[in-house]
């Protein structure tokens, strides 16, 4: 697992061994930044069930404003701070150790345009996660993308009210989903 572009391209970032963590692989990552393209620039980017934080370490070496990551497994948090200081990015990162659904409920909402959701697999966290963003949409920026890292297996529609499902794309045992405030709760998928 590395850093593909950016201010901290080339650099090794430490895993957790163990199933604790769903890393996504270079291709996904490399494909996921490429769909989001320019508007990762600036942007303040929310990385949920963050793990060791590879997403949220992309999108800072990539030039975004700010990065919060929250997790709360210890060990995780431990390895995700020690990417965050070997790849010089940490002053503009936050890290929160919290349950990510008490984070949602609790906290003050922020707005943000980007926010990554990659929970462990087949427990519906992620329909859980989305539904409640779904419910305090100024989690997200007016122009901000939602993006859910799941198996395919797991995929179900989901009926809500301010998310709409605007982007599918499948990448071998990878599926992401990418989510925008809409008006409705109709489904478009785009290639």
């Amino acid at each position: 697992m590395r850093v593909i572009s950016g201010s901290a391209r080339g650099r090794r970032l430490k895993s957790l061994p163990g199933s604790a963590t769903r890393p996504i692989t270079d291709r996904v990552k490399t494909a996921l930044f490429d769909i989001l393209g320019p508007r990762i620039v600036g942007a303040r980017v929310l990385d949920l069930f963050a793990g060791t934080g590879s997403v949220g370490i992309e999108a800072l070496s990539r030039g975004a404003a700010e990065a919060v990551f929250v997790e709360k497994d210890p060990r995780a948090i431990r390895v995700l701070r020690e990417n965050l200081r070997e790849t010089g990015l940490a002053d503009r990162a936050r890290v929160v150790r919290a349950d990510v659904f008490t984070f949602l409920r609790s906290a003050r909402a922020e707005a943000f345009d980007f926010i990554y959701i990659a929970p462990p697999q087949y427990r519906g966290w992620w329909r859980r996660t989305l539904e409640q963003l779904d419910a305090r949409p100024e989690w997200i920026a007016p122009e901000g993308r939602v993006v859910v890292q799941i198996h395919p297996r797991e995929f179900e529609t989901l009926t809500l009210h301010h998310l709409d499902l605007v982007d599918r794309r499948d990448y071998g045992s990878t599926h992401l989903l990418f989510y925008s405030r809409g008006e409705g709760h109709r489904e478009r998928r785009t290639s």
